[in-house]
């Protein structure tokens, strides 16, 4: 039997070194400015009042109290997070409804603030 001689492998074929990007200069991060109308500073209605407080504070404040009230008296629905069971004080401002969607909370504070 004949024993056939095995070819002998290529070496790879170089390839061609790429060229280094060119670094473009950085952008300076200038620090965000917040959004006036989101600062701008509301009158709470008298129902609204009675939850947040009667000084007058912007939009997010008022969204962080209403939020800080519903966790302090465990009114957040236990088996879905994202209902509130409204008391007293939030059924007048929810509109009398017995249980909200926090995504509800921004449509009806809207009406409580001027």
């Amino acid at each position: 039997m004949a024993t056939k001689k095995k070819a002998a492998k290529k070496p790879a074929a170089k390839k061609p070194a790429k060229k280094a990007a060119a670094k473009k200069p950085a952008k300076k991060k200038s620090a965000r400015k917040p959004n006036a109308a989101f600062m701008k500073a509301l009158t709470p209605s008298a129902a609204l009042a009675a939850v947040v407080g009667a000084k007058a504070l912007p939009r997010t404040e008022a969204v962080k109290k209403i939020w800080a009230y519903i966790k302090a008296n465990k009114l957040q629905d236990s088996k879905n997070k994202r209902n509130v069971n409204t008391d007293a004080k939030l059924k007048v401002v929810f509109g009398n409804k017995a249980q909200v969607s926090m995504f509800e909370i921004a449509k009806f504070l809207g009406k409580h603030l001027s």
